[in-house]
């Protein structure tokens, strides 16, 4: 099962020189596949990065499915050649209350190639993985490395006894002016039924880090299984979520998040806000 994340609500605070890139290339997981997002290496004199966000999400759910709450720390600790990430995630969906736990590494092999894993697990909550793991490969294109492709594979297990595995493909151009556009696929297989399922997204951001950073995504395609309940699931369906992000710098140091998302399946429909703060040091 797939299906594209919130853009925005929680994604380039961490990493305020590729924002967009990070998420969208790594974050192709649902709500319900919660993760860490691997933030991108900072570039060659830049500060290592050092943060905390904490934010929080609210989500109307049609056709009875209840109201989900989120509230997520996440955390940022970057050394010469890894950039380090923590998550602690507290859930409230489908009416069951879950935490969230999730680690990540990101290691700059050279100028031009970079790579992260992320892990994570749930608490046994039915929505929540109980054991995840991603990794993907970056490439950096062009003379001004200002293209970046990515590949990578990732596996999920629920609790509900369906597992995940994933290929994914992405790429991210930087322009001269103050614009990121990004695209990507993800290939799915879920069993039991060898589910075969497939996601697409586009996003576009504008803005410049430690000012504003504004970012509209879309994603579409299907879905392979979807727990709703901890006996009951959503099998093979289509399903489309658009969101928009925006990122205010108080000053230097610290700043705002507010992010609103839409997600549209056969079986309901789910809105949402997300709000938050973050800090570097």
């Amino acid at each position: 099962m797939l299906r594209i994340s919130p853009v925005g609500a929680l994604l380039g605070l961490l990493f305020p020189a590729a924002a967009a890139l990070a998420q969208t290339q790594t974050q192709t997981a649902a709500p319900t596949r919660v993760g860490v997002v691997p933030a991108q290496p900072a570039a060659d004199g830049a500060p290592m990065q050092r943060n905390l966000e904490l934010s929080a999400t609210g989500q109307n759910l049609s056709g009875g499915f209840g109201n989900w709450r989120d509230v997520t720390l996440k955390g940022t600790y970057g050394l010469p050649s890894h950039v380090l990430q923590g998550e602690l995630s507290q859930n409230h969906r489908f009416g069951v209350d879950g935490t969230f736990v999730g680690l990540s590494d990101t290691y700059t092999f050279n100028e031009d190639w970079f790579g992260s894993v992320a892990v994570g697990a749930g608490d046994g909550a039915f929505y929540l993985p109980k054991f995840r793991v991603d990794a993907t490969l970056y490439r950096k294109f062009l003379p001004g490395r200002n293209l970046v492709g990515s590949v990578g594979v990732g596996y999920y297990d629920a609790p509900t006894g369906y597992t995940d595995k994933s290929v994914s493909l992405g790429a991210a151009y930087y322009f001269e002016a103050p614009w990121i556009l990004e695209g990507g696929v993800r290939m799915n297989t879920s069993n039991p039924g060898s589910v075969k399922s497939q996601q697409q997204f586009v996003a576009l951001t504008y803005g410049r880090a430690k000012q504003n950073l504004v970012t509209g995504r879309y994603g579409w395609g299907s879905e392979g299984y979807l727990a709703v309940a901890a006996g009951a699931q959503l099998v093979n369906f289509d399903s489309r979520e658009a969101s928009l992000s925006w990122r205010h710098w108080l000053n230097t140091n610290t700043g705002v998040l507010v992010g609103v998302n839409r997600y549209v399946n056969p079986s309901y429909r789910r809105s949402g806000v997300t709000v938050g703060i973050f800090h570097d040091f």
